[in-house]
């Protein structure tokens, strides 16, 4: 590697020495201690990387002399540390990982090469559905039926975990990804081995999860990517990004009596989404950093997806190596994140200090009330005080809008009689990362449980209970508080340890309660501790939802309706007849630190993560293939060899214009990544339930999309699938419909897809704006690419999507200003041929459109292949295809 700054120099700590790449090499030149500390991460990072290739001294100095005004424009190549994965995004890049082995020995190379190159880890965590509960025996319930169903899957990652180097898995139930990220995965300060020289560096970390970004809570920068980007990064291949603005969050004071974490991040979200922060970092600073626990800070950073920054960090500080000590870290790692950041300007103190900012907002942390969000949006938040208000309004609007004439309905559940109205609550949930792991909050619940009880008040019959931690941590602390049995008397026993009902994996509603919601057309609701409350995503029986702390998802459940004032109105009856409000079963702050303070501590830290990667009995017992090629099995419905590398050769194909293609979907402004990737349930009439149904598949075992991601047949099926997905070539329509042309047929997308394949016709995308905006998923481009689309057309594009398009060997092109198919008189029936390709380097290039009288109209588009390292990824077919022939060469 290049050194052209005099960065590299050497750091002892204890009776060890590390290279280092030393920020003040450039303070004379550049003032590097003005930049942000999210900043002086990436700075760090080209240091190291500097090689003249993909990262070259002109970017130094780009990112060195960074001006907090300037509108993004620089793009860099960002190497993490480490890859982070769960499951339903881990399976198809695991499968993406075995066919390459395949692939290499076809080429006559070494299999073995095909490994991470970077540490990737992978927690299974996104499979446990809630199917029993509000019993003792429902966690053991729910885990016999999460191997059940996907046992292929576990299988395959457990192959994986013995087949591949520098890859480890987290077995199911065992916790939330990013619960163990900040517990036990996360470094802080990297310290490895570079062909014998000992490196310390800051720990970074892309994730294939959007909440990845809990860790920055750690002071580790780390945020959620696409499963190709993700891919690329294990592989050794940079993340291209553009150097950010920052946005400083200054925090003052400390949270008043009665409020919470949830309710602090509630309010963070509110006011970011009205500043706006999308492709934003956020930093927060602050005395107010001095009243806030790490986990206070893991559960603000957990949703910066929700208040959309691409990141939400925390310094390193003295609380960050308290959180360390306590959670099991060694002294010597400890004693190398605090001499490491402290060496390099990173390490926060009240002396610090501030940063220069792109903007900046603040909040009093005094004037934080209790609140919570919905019913359909997290940034929607609502003070308790006005919730009942809200209520009202929000559901009089709904019913309007879908023209609902809502009844009561009465049904029995356990020989109880209940009557359902619009807001009743009928799914309580305290589950996801963003509270789970914050002690604070959830012995809190346990004392509002443990309150009630002792007046004799338990949850309404219709309620739904669960209690899904986000590591076994939660659990053992519960216990040693003496809460779990309070929390288990009012129905919240644990169902299993993973993201549940925030994901929506909250499972059937009891048969009663479905009854009377459909009887009476109902606008029930869902409380939850989660980050997402999206239309349908929790439970598709529920129209409104409500993200709540876990003290209050226990008050809902008690009152069992959102239409009630909990701040004035009686919660309950207790067992003298006596009313009870919010105020008297409510946990002092005293309370509850006490209880923190007597039952967290270290010890359950170690005993949780001694031998984390073991797993438990069923994983134990899980037999997994052998060897270091993948059997595939031609019958599994879960897991298949991708057809990405059939008939690939050592030299790449020359790049050729595009001949005579069809238009598969013409499509309008803000088509998302939620629109073309598969993702939800399975329904029998569709490509996807009618292939699995001629496979032998009963509709009961259809399982998820999100769980077939390592099937490709099942995902090219499910590609622009989505039920609200609108293609002007069919119009009228919604779903994933078509016209064939020049058949003039309409079916389904999937299935003109493959007609158009069997005449040898290559396929486009024509589209609007903001092309591909939305989370970044690898199946919004892998999808269309199996489906055979060889370029989109678009008027502007998302860019972690347009990059994923190139990635997967699809030609991203951008109409000129002022142009777009309207403007140009465009109908998607003409047959397009693109000119001028020049191997993938032309900057533009000619489209000329042929309708079927021979008129002919032509244009010329922006060729959106952005940097020289992504002309090799297209060029090769792919960025997968790039890797594969480097490595064989």
């Amino acid at each position: 590697m290049a050194n052209s700054f005099g960065a590299r120099a050497s750091l002892t700590v204890g009776d060890r020495t590390f290279e280092i790449y030393r920020l003040d090499a450039l303070e004379d030149r550049f003032s590097v201690s003005r930049l942000p500390f999210s900043l002086k991460i990436l700075l760090e990072n080209l240091l190291r990387y500097e090689d003249n290739r993909t990262v070259s001294a002109a970017d130094i100095e780009a990112l060195a002399q960074w001006s907090p005004q300037a509108e993004p424009d620089r793009e860099i190549a960002y190497r993490p540390a480490r890859v982070l994965m769960q499951d339903f995004t881990g399976v198809p890049a695991v499968v993406d990982l075995a066919a390459m082995r395949d692939a290499m020995q076809a080429l006559g190379g070494d299999p073995d090469k095909i490994n991470p190159l970077q540490p990737a880890e992978l927690v299974i965590d996104h499979s446990v559905q809630i199917d029993a509960f509000g019993n003792k025996d429902a966690m053991d319930i729910n885990a016999k039926l999460e191997y059940q169903r996907n046992r292929e899957r576990y299988s395959f990652l457990k192959w994986g975990q013995k087949a591949f180097s520098n890859f480890k898995v987290v077995p199911p139930d065992t916790g939330i990804v990013h619960q163990v990220n900040i517990e036990y995965l996360a470094r802080v300060v990297f310290a490895k081995d570079n062909d014998g020289t000992l490196q310390a560096y800051p720990d970074t970390l892309v994730g294939t999860d959007s909440h990845t970004t809990m860790v920055n809570g750690l002071g580790v920068l780390g945020w959620g990517v696409g499963g190709i980007e993700a891919e690329a990064a294990m592989l050794g291949q940079p993340v291209s990004m553009l150097i950010p603005q920052v946005v400083g969050f200054r925090l003052t004071g400390a949270l008043p009596e009665g409020a919470t974490a949830t309710d602090l991040v509630l309010t963070v979200v509110e006011m970011l989404r009205r500043h706006g922060v999308v492709g934003k970092f956020v930093e927060f600073y602050g005395d107010g950093l001095e009243h806030l626990s790490l986990a206070d800070r893991a559960t603000i950073a957990n949703m910066a997806p929700e208040y959309g920054a691409t990141c939400g960090i925390f310094p390193i500080d003295e609380e960050t190596l308290k959180y360390l000590r306590l959670t099991g870290r060694d002294d010597e790692q400890v004693a190398l994140v605090e001499t490491y950041a402290k060496e390099q300007g990173m390490f926060h103190t009240v002396d610090t200090p501030d940063a220069e900012y792109s903007s900046t907002l603040e909040l009093d942390m005094t004037t934080v009330v209790p609140s919570i969000a919905g019913p359909k949006r997290p940034q929607d938040r609502i003070a308790l005080t006005e919730a009942k208000a809200r209520f009202e309004h929000d559901l009089n609007q709904l019913k309007e809008e879908r023209n609902l004439s809502s009844k009561p309905a009465r049904g029995t559940i356990n020989g109880r009689e209940f009557e359902l109205n619009d807001g009743s609550v009928v799914i309580a949930s305290i589950t996801s990362c963003t509270n789970t792991s914050n002690p604070s909050v959830m012995l809190g619940a346990g004392l509002v449980a443990k309150k009630a009880l002792e007046r004799g008040i338990t949850v309404k019959p219709w309620v739904k209970t669960s209690l899904a931690p986000g590591s076994q941590v939660v659990t053992e602390y519960l216990n040693q508080a003496g809460l779990m049995d309070d929390l288990e008397a009012m129905g919240f026993h644990v169902i299993g340890y993973g993201c549940a009902t925030c994901i929506g994996n909250s499972g059937p509603l009891p048969e009663p309660v479905s009854k009377a919601i459909a009887e009476g057309d109902l606008s029930v609701c869902s409380v939850l501790s989660g980050n997402r409350n999206f239309e349908g995503r929790v439970h598709a029986e529920v129209r409104m939802n409500y993200l709540a702390s876990p003290p209050l998802v226990v008050a809902y459940a008690i009152a069992g309706t959102m239409d009630i004032d909990l701040f004035n109105d009686p919660i309950a009856t207790d067992r003298d007849g006596n009313p009870v409000t919010l105020k008297d079963i409510w946990p002092t702050q005293k309370e509850i630190s006490d209880i923190v303070a007597s039952s967290v501590n270290r010890a359950e830290f170690t005993q949780v993560y001694d031998d984390i990667y073991k797993g438990e009995a069923r994983w134990a017992g899980l037999d997994s293939p052998e060897g270091q090629l993948f059997g595939w099995d031609d019958d599994s419905t879960y897991i298949q060899k991708p057809p990405y590398f059939e008939g690939m050769s050592r030299e790449p194909a020359q790049v050729k214009d595009i001949r005579n293609a069809r238009v598969l979907a013409l499509l309008g402004d803000s088509v998302t990544t939620d629109h073309i990737s598969p993702a939800g349930a399975i329904k029998p009439d569709t490509p996807a339930g009618k292939f699995l149904l001629e496979h032998g598949v009963q509709q009961a075992d259809f399982n998820s999309l999100g769980s077939r991601r390592g099937n490709h047949e099942v995902m090219m099926r499910g590609t622009f699938a989505n039920i609200r997905l609108r293609n002007l070539l069919a119009p009228g329509t919604e779903g994933g419909v078509t016209i064939h042309v020049p058949s003039e047929q309409q079916m389904s997308i999937y299935d003109a897809a493959m007609k158009y394949q069997a005449e040898a016709t290559p396929t486009i995308i024509l589209a609007g704006k903001e092309y591909g905006s939305g989370s970044s998923r690898d199946w919004a481009a892998k999808g269309p690419s199996l489906l055979g689309v060889r370029a989109v057309i678009a008027e502007s594009y998302e860019r972690i999507h347009r990059t994923n398009l190139v990635c997967m060997g699809v030609l991203p092109l951008q109409f000129n200003e002022g142009e777009n198919v309207p403007t140009l008189g465009l109908t998607g029936h003409e047959s397009y041929s693109i000119e001028g390709l020049e191997g993938g380097s032309a900057k533009s290039v000619t489209v000329r459109a042929t309708a079927e009288d021979g008129t002919e109209k032509t244009f010329t588009a922006r060729v959106r292949i952005d940097t020289p390292q992504e002309v090799e990824y297209y060029r090769h077919g792919g960025i997968l295809h790039y890797v594969l022939r480097q490595l064989a060469a």
